[in-house]
């Protein structure tokens, strides 16, 4: 007989959502500003979640034929809209409301109408590599001694922001600019390897790499919103593992390369021999 209390056939059990739910973004361009607007938008009953699982999505309960289901958010313990806090890091001083107003995703009327929440998440300095991402610079950049250094700066700003905001957790999510392809090396391989090579400042070690780290050491979930090298690094992995910290995330696939993903397994399915397929990311 199994023993009830295996981890094999152990329940997972899921805490009810408490407190405040602080998210940071290392990046605070058109994708984070207009994630961030389109929360208090919908908090504020001026607009619908919409694309949003968690507020929209639904689940079915029981057998099909019972046609039954619930909201997600009904069944499910999530953060409500209304406890969630933003904050974040950037290279660029501007607000969310200035970033977001520069980035002419959303409409003057949908902007003018979060102004007053926007205008108070301001971006802490990034870390930043001008070897990883190319063609921009700004002036909101930290300063340290080597690159664990500033790991620990993001560490604290992590701890920092959970205190002063009164959060009960912090997730976060990656809406930077994508970093220049690279491959793991032996620098990646243990924890051990990866800290010794951000002392000694090596080049293989990139922001992401550093904010992936920082996070997970604070035991703040991480999740990945572009094709840059950091949560499938294995040391990274095995810290996760070893912290009991989730981590996911490849790119957010939200224009483009959605399309090809929606698109590309129904010709392939009927076996129409695409011999190429080229696009450009102006949809995400």
């Amino acid at each position: 007989m199994p023993n009830k209390n295996d981890s094999a056939t152990a329940q997972p059990v899921v805490k009810p959502a408490s407190g405040r739910l602080g998210i940071l973004t290392p990046g605070m361009g058109a994708v984070s500003t207009t994630f961030m607007a389109g929360v208090i938008a919908a908090r504020k009953g001026i607009a619908k979640p919409i694309g949003s699982l968690t507020e929209m999505g639904y689940i079915r309960l029981g057998k099909r034929t019972e046609k039954r289901q619930s909201l997600i958010r009904e069944f499910l313990p999530f953060a409500r809209l209304e406890d969630i806090v933003f904050g974040g890091w950037d290279i660029y001083e501007d607000n969310a409301f200035v970033a977001a107003w520069k980035a002419k995703v959303l409409e003057k009327e949908h902007l003018e109408a979060v102004k007053d929440e926007l205008s108070l998440v301001k971006p802490m300095p990034a870390v930043f590599d001008s070897n990883y991402v190319k063609y921009i610079s700004g002036p909101n950049v930290k300063k340290g001694e080597n690159k664990l250094h500033l790991a620990d700066q993001i560490r604290e700003d992590i701890r920092n922001f959970k205190k002063d905001n009164n959060c009960e957790r912090i997730v976060m999510v990656w809406c930077g600019s994508t970093e220049a392809h690279t491959l793991p090396g032996p620098e990646h391989a243990t924890i051990e390897a990866f800290e010794k090579a951000m002392k000694e400042n090596s080049p293989t070690i990139s922001p992401a790499m550093m904010y992936t780290y920082a996070a997970i050491m604070e035991g703040v979930p991480y999740a990945n919103g572009a094709p840059n090298l950091s949560v499938e690094l294995p040391c990274l992995i095995k810290l996760a593992e070893d912290r009991g910290v989730p981590i996911a995330g490849s790119d957010f696939k939200t224009g483009q390369t959605l399309m090809k993903t929606i698109i590309a397994p129904g010709l392939k399915a009927r076996l129409l021999g695409i011999a190429g397929w080229y696009s450009t990311n102006i949809l995400g």
